[in-house]
């Protein structure tokens, strides 16, 4: 006892002084309830300092600055018996537990999700006077899932309402989008133990099993619907087929403007045991590469897909892509020319899906999918009025990738800002304050709002000139 907690010995022990004549110790007489009493004092006080470090510790007072701070916000997290509503795109936001790395490193989480689609980050800030303060920024979204969440409950709310789409003839498309070492992979290709994955787990299985539910329903099963699966990665802007040795595809369009991967092998399944057998053997060929955060990233794009064929003729399809992990250049830990060239391809695929998504979100004429490999490849996603999307952006909730979680977060954010932009320059025009104080200006077809004399709450807009049209 007296070992771990030294600091108790003077409850015990006084000054020293003289007794009979001869130098000694002062006891004081104290009853064996003081002494559990101290003892157990002196073990709180023990694995606080194992928690918390030493007293200098510099983010000791941003984790108490986050803690008062949650002690004043209503959580209601998500639960299985709540209300799944439907989208045509569906934003939903995942985050992670600490892992034992960041819990080893005395990581702060920086991430709260109070529930009811809001998330919040708590981002620390220094001023110029070394006060510190958090930025706490809040984002909206159609459902949030915390830290407990399983893949389960991320499943239900999320890719299961995507599944009847495909059977009433539509296409459905599920994006896993985060950093490097955020849990994509884990939330769509199953839970890890270890460095080995029970792919029965993921949100891949998961759909699997429900289409094959509903295959033998009586409405369905009288319809000659017959499912097939292809699984295949996006890697460095080129295609290749997990299911049939890593071939190498190419992708064109066909004389109807029909996206087509040439040679991609479409294989018949019978039930959901052989998808998932499918999805472990495309798995373990996948391209994947270390990174600052992650020992085993994913380096490549890797869609699922799921068809339904009637009569050899398209009827539905199912893709689940597992995004590669977001990662800035100049944090890539080695700087070889490979690791380069593949970040960069990753943010420019991401980009193009990001416009793609936008597009969406506005109802736009014109969707950009030529922009990159992957949003080619899922043209038929993107068009037509029977499609559907979801999105799960996926954030680590430690203070080191504080950036990182706020860029995935205002990626995943950036289509809902474009009807907010539309309706704050509607306001400014229709407020009678249009010829006071503001300037509008068409150049290249965007559409600018400028003014000399702005009052408090104004700010500058930037929006496409054709969407303001088309929402007019």
């Amino acid at each position: 006892f007296c070992g771990r907690a030294e600091m108790q010995w003077k409850y015990f022990w006084g000054d020293s002084v003289h007794l009979h004549g001869k130098e000694g110790l002062a006891i004081h007489l104290i009853s064996l309830r003081d002494i559990l009493e101290y003892m157990q004092i002196a073990i709180i006080q023990t694995e606080a300092a194992d928690f918390f470090g030493d007293t200098n510790r510099p983010n000791k007072q941003f984790f108490q600055m986050i803690e008062d701070f949650r002690e004043t916000l209503e959580v209601l997290p998500l639960s299985p018996s709540d209300t799944v509503e439907a989208h045509r795109i569906c934003v939903c936001v995942r985050k992670r537990p600490l892992n034992h790395k960041e819990v080893s490193k005395k990581e702060i989480d920086v991430v709260t999700i109070p529930g009811n689609g809001r998330l919040l980050v708590h981002e620390p800030k220094q001023k110029v006077d070394l006060t510190k303060y958090l930025d706490n920024q809040v984002f909206h979204f159609d459902y949030s899932f915390d830290e407990s969440s399983t893949n389960d409950l991320v499943y239900r709310f999320t890719a299961k309402p995507l599944v009847q789409t495909i059977f009433d003839g539509g296409m459905a498309t599920c994006f896993a989008y985060g950093q490097t070492g955020s849990g994509k992979t884990h939330t769509m290709g199953g839970d890890f133990s270890g460095k080995s994955q029970n792919s029965a787990k993921g949100i891949y299985a998961l759909a699997a099993q429900d289409v094959f539910t509903l295959l033998k329903q009586r409405r369905y099963s009288s319809q000659d619907l017959c499912p097939y699966v292809t699984f295949f990665e996006i890697y460095n802007g080129k295609v290749f087929d997990l299911l049939n040795k890593k071939a190498k595809l190419r992708v064109l369009e066909d004389e109807k403007q029909q996206v087509q991967v040439v040679g991609l092998q479409e294989m018949y399944v019978s039930c959901a045991e052989d998808v998932i057998k499918m999805i472990e053997m495309g798995s373990a060929c996948r391209t994947s590469g270390q990174t600052s955060a992650n020992a085993n990233s994913s380096r490549s794009h890797a869609i699922l897909q799921v068809i339904l064929r009637r009569r050899n003729q398209l009827h539905g399809k199912f893709s689940l892509v597992d995004l590669a992990g977001n990662e800035r250049g100049t944090d890539v830990s080695s700087n070889d020319r490979q690791t380069l060239v593949e970040t960069a391809e990753i943010n420019r695929s991401l980009l193009a899906l990001k416009e793609c998504i936008r597009s969406l979100g506005m109802d736009s004429h014109h969707i950009p999918f030529r922009m990159s490999k992957l949003t080619q490849v899922l043209r038929d996603s993107f068009i037509g009025e029977n499609s559907r999307t979801c999105m799960i952006a996926m954030v680590s909730p430690g203070m080191a990738s504080c950036d990182y979680t706020l860029n995935t977060l205002r990626y995943a954010d950036r289509y809902t800002q474009t009807h907010e932009w539309i309706v704050s320059i509607l306001l400014l025009i229709f407020s009678g304050k249009c010829f006071l104080c503001i300037s509008i200006l068409v150049i290249d077809g965007v559409l600018l709002i400028l003014g000399p004399d702005w009052e408090v709450g104004c700010h500058f807009r930037c929006i496409p000139f054709s969407c303001l049209s088309q929402k007019m």
